[in-house]
């Protein structure tokens, strides 16, 4: 099986674009964005302030306005060579400068959003077969995604679930994604949103996938299609079903509250990590300790 060579950035949404210092607010959680964001993260796994990044504002209803606010934001990290795609529907999708764009970017950046409008946008499209390759191919090339860009980079995704109702059967609605990534399943806005129980029942539903809760300005750097490393502020949750026990799941009719037994959760804070293949929590990804703990266990 061939792993892809590419990196994925998923974010969880709420990435910090420097405002707050703007206004001289010294305070973002844990870390400071010019210092330590995830956006420069992106420019430094590409490379560098000379990176060629395209951004994607096809799943927000305001994309003159995301777009913007990325356009300055790149800006203040010293990174000019930044475009825009306002790709509102299929037919722009044919468009061949998209498509060459894509063939001449170093990273595609996929803002928030509705997850839908990705899906149903590019799914199935040469636009979406470039950027697959290049990122199945390439080492330094980057696919971005904050928010629902972040929930569509894999094949399953949810695209529906009221969290208040998430403990019911059938409140969590998921559909095909943009298959970035196999066997997980992204949830963005994960604690500011109580999202817990939303992606709980969806590994219940489908537990040969890890479920990958990102916090807002947090994300998870992902190489190899497998290998995950915590940036940003906050906190990523990591849902693992593969040990489940008893499900109710399957037998209970719509409506009623889900049984599980054994479902395994993992904290990652900045610098922890996770191999999803081996479901492994990893310590301390930023100090090495991936490649000694692969030495040990291989």
């Amino acid at each position: 099986m061939q792993f892809a060579k590419g990196k994925l950035i998923a974010i969880g949404g709420a990435e910090d674009k420097g405002t707050d210092l703007e206004r001289g607010v010294i305070h973002r959680n844990n870390l400071n964005f010019f210092e330590l964001g995830i956006l420069r993260r992106i420019v430094e796994e590409a490379k560098g302030n000379g990176t060629r990044i395209e951004v994607i504002t096809t799943a927000s209803m305001i994309p003159a306005e995301v777009g913007e606010n990325y356009l300055n934001a790149f800006k203040k990290i010293g990174c000019t060579d930044v475009g825009l795609m306002n790709i509102r529907n299929r037919t722009d999708v044919m468009n061949e400068e998209y498509y060459n764009r894509v063939l001449e970017s170093d990273v595609i950046m996929f803002s928030g959003g509705n997850q839908m409008r990705l899906t149903s946008t590019f799914g199935g499209t040469k636009f979406l077969d470039a950027i697959l390759n290049r990122y199945k191919n390439e080492e330094t090339f980057v696919v971005a995604g904050t928010s629902a860009g972040a929930m569509a980079m894999s094949n399953t995704m949810i695209y529906e679930g009221d969290a208040t109702k998430a403990h019911l059967k059938g409140e969590v609605k998921i559909t095909t994604g943009l298959s970035f990534m196999r066997d997980v399943i992204f949830d963005s806005h994960f604690e500011k949103r109580g999202r817990f129980g939303r992606l709980a029942q969806a590994v219940a539903t489908n537990p040969s996938c890890v479920g990958i809760g990102l916090g807002e300005d947090t994300g998870m750097l992902i190489t190899n299609g497998n290998e995950m490393e915590a940036i940003g502020s906050g906190l990523v949750v990591i849902i693992d079903g593969h040990d489940i026990k008893h499900s109710n799941i399957a037998d209970i009719p719509d409506g009623n509250p889900i049984s599980i037994e054994n479902l395994k959760v993992h904290f990652c804070e900045k610098g922890n990590g996770y191999k999803v293949r081996e479901r492994e929590f990893i310590p301390e990804v930023s100090k090495g300790a991936v490649v000694a703990k692969q030495v040990s266990v291989v």
